[in-house]
């Protein structure tokens, strides 16, 4: 029995072909410390690949840091995602910022990419 915030092999980015394919059709959403190319997939539930470059922070202990908060949040909020593919992208302010910040911007950031793929709201106008 696997746990609700699981994260299997299922839900990664794992080919340089997967990567490849967002890279070309993808659409773009950021919140200040993560930038996200997200692109609609034909099977359920969302899938995640990590990109933190050299240029975040030189020192690999601090990009695994962002990476593992990273992976933990989309843990949770995976069962809210549409069935997307996602490359999240660290910006370098993420390297200067407390956890408990980073958490909060990614969630924000799941919230903004739920709101894409939601039936539109209602709104005040009639039909």
């Amino acid at each position: 029995m696997s746990a609700p915030a699981s994260f299997p092999r299922a839900a990664r980015l794992l080919t340089p072909k997967d990567f490849a394919r967002l890279r070309g059709i993808s659409r773009r959403v950021g919140v200040r410390h993560f930038s996200a190319e997200i692109a609609p997939r034909d099977r359920e539930g969302a899938r995640l690949g990590l990109a933190v470059s050299r240029k975040v922070s030189k020192k690999a202990v601090r990009r695994n840091r962002i990476k593992r908060i990273a992976r933990d949040s989309f843990r949770r909020a995976r069962a809210a995602l549409p069935a997307v593919d996602i490359l999240l992208i660290a910006r370098g302010s993420a390297d200067l910022e407390e956890n408990e910040v980073l958490h909060a911007e990614l969630d924000r950031l799941w919230q903004r990419i739920a709101a894409l793929n939601a039936p539109e709201a209602a709104g005040t106008m009639r039909d």
